[in-house]
């Protein structure tokens, strides 16, 4: 069992500023601390209902035979979908996908959030035909408040996950970290709103604006579009108004 040292709670402008902090603070590396976040922190418009992040630090001390257990691996089962075996890849060695798996339900244990890890490989999150990308995603009961507004509590806790597991494999890996299948239900939704609204462009020959959307979510409609021979697609506006703008060719 890790021992508690030191703890600070630490209130920044961002997450990995506020980490950063913490750390000094406690003249700590990343392997020695748990983090949680107690805050993700918001831009807000012009800086009007701006947010700082704020984060726990705890200093530990993990035995070695802790470090280095194996963690067990599951595999989960989407709507439509066949379950897949680990690894699919060569970048997903089995101690690496047990590495993440442990990290990120270490992390939601730790905010006393009642979980479970799910991990399975797949290439719906990817740029590229044949990529996979590891997919974590937490299942359970009221697990919105790891989803957050827009997101946002979700997007730093997969920030946090890909940085300790960037740190302790010495290279980035973009894992992809879920709440009970949200990604996936709204990359879904988007990419049919997307051709939907294409559709739309093209029989009007009219330019069609969406609703403002965080950059993760415009680079979806982006995606789904980037093929399309009837339109292309801008983002306009500033900051959190960011929006997609479909032009018909």
């Amino acid at each position: 069992m890790a021992n508690a040292r030191a703890s600070v709670e630490i209130t920044a402008r961002t997450v990995e500023e506020a980490i950063e902090r913490g750390l000094a603070q406690l003249g700590a590396s990343r392997e020695e601390v748990e983090i949680e976040v107690l805050h993700p922190g918001r831009s807000g418009v012009f800086g009007l209902g701006a947010q700082d992040a704020s984060v726990r630090l705890t200093r530990v001390v993990a035995s070695h035979s802790e470090s280095q257990a194996a963690i067990e691996q599951v595999t989960e089962r989407l709507p439509g979908e066949e379950a897949a075996e680990l690894p699919l890849h060569p970048d997903w060695p089995p101690e690496t996908v047990a590495l993440a798996v442990g990290l990120l339900q270490g992390l939601i244990d730790r905010m006393g959030i009642k979980g479970k890890v799910l991990a399975r490989v797949s290439d719906e999150f990817s740029d590229e035909e044949g990529v996979q990308t590891l997919v974590l995603n937490v299942t359970g009961k009221d697990l919105g408040i790891l989803i957050g507004r827009q997101a946002e509590t979700l997007q730093a806790l997969q920030y946090i996950v890909r940085l300790m597991l960037s740190k302790r494999l010495t290279r980035w890996e973009p894992v992809v970290v879920d709440v009970e299948s949200y990604r996936v239900r709204r990359q879904r939704a988007l990419q049919r709103l997307a051709l939907r609204m294409a559709e739309r462009a093209v029989s009007t020959r009219r330019r069609v604006i969406l609703e403002a959307m965080p950059a993760n979510e415009r680079r979806i409609i982006h995606l789904a579009l980037r093929e399309h021979p009837g339109v292309i697609t801008r983002s306009v506006g500033e900051g959190d108004r960011r929006k997609v703008t479909i032009i018909p060719k």
